[in-house]
C-alpha cells in the first residue's frame, strides 16, 4: 500500500425497513472490511491511481455482522447491512454524527421512503377504491365509468389552419 495520507471512498446508502445497502464506489482488488454491530470499516486502494481508501462509518442504529454481506465487483463494493430493529422506523440518517461527511450521498436508484414500502404491500384498485367510496353508482354498488360523448364541443376543439 501507498504511504499517502487516506481519503474516504465516495459512499452511497439506501435503505429498507430491514436493511441498509452501501455502496462504496472505489474500484480495489482487495479491501478491507469490518462490519461490526455498530460501525463498518473500509480500506481499499484505488485503482488505477493506487490512492489509498478508507473510512470508518459509526452507524446511526445496531445491524447484525453475521446476517450482512458484501460483495466486491471491481468498479465498487455493495454491501447489505441487516437492520437489527427490523420492526422500528427508518434512520434518518446512516451515521450517529448530526453532520453530513462530504463522501455520503443517497443511492436515489435502490432508495424507498416508508410509506413506498407501505403503498407496495397495499397496493390500491382503483375500481375497488371507487366501489368503498361509494363511486357513482352509491355505495357497495359497482361505479360506472363516465362517459364524456355528451360534452359538447369548445372552440378550441376545431381544426385550426395549415402553417405556412
Amino acid at each position: 500500500m501507498s504511504s499517502e495520507i487516506s481519503v474516504p471512498p465516495p459512499v452511497l446508502w439506501a435503505q429498507r425497513k430491514e436493511d441498509v445497502f452501501l455502496t462504496f464506489s472505489v474500484e480495489t482488488k482487495d479491501p478491507t472490511i469490518k462490519i461490526e454491530k455498530d460501525s463498518v470499516y473500509f480500506r481499499g486502494e484505488g485503482a488505477p491511481d493506487n490512492r489509498l481508501h478508507e473510512v470508518t462509518i459509526a452507524l446511526y442504529d445496531t445491524v447484525l455482522p453475521e446476517k450482512s454481506v458484501f460483495v466486491n465487483k471491481g468498479r465498487c463494493v455493495e454491501m447489505i447491512l441487516r437492520k437489527e430493529k427490523t420492526d422500528g422506523p427508518f434512520w434518518p440518517t446512516l451515521t450517529k454524527d448530526k453532520k453530513k461527511p462530504h463522501y455520503l450521498k443517497i443511492d436515489f436508484n435502490k432508495w424507498n421512503d416508508e410509506d413506498d414500502e407501505v403503498e407496495e404491500n397495499n397496493s390500491y384498485d382503483f375500481e375497488q377504491m371507487l366501489q368503498n367510496f361509494g363511486g357513482a353508482g352509491g355505495p357497495g354498488q359497482k361505479a360506472e365509468k363516465p362517459s364524456f360523448d355528451d360534452l359538447e364541443t369548445d372552440s378550441d376543439d376545431e381544426n385550426l389552419p395549415d402553417l405556412e
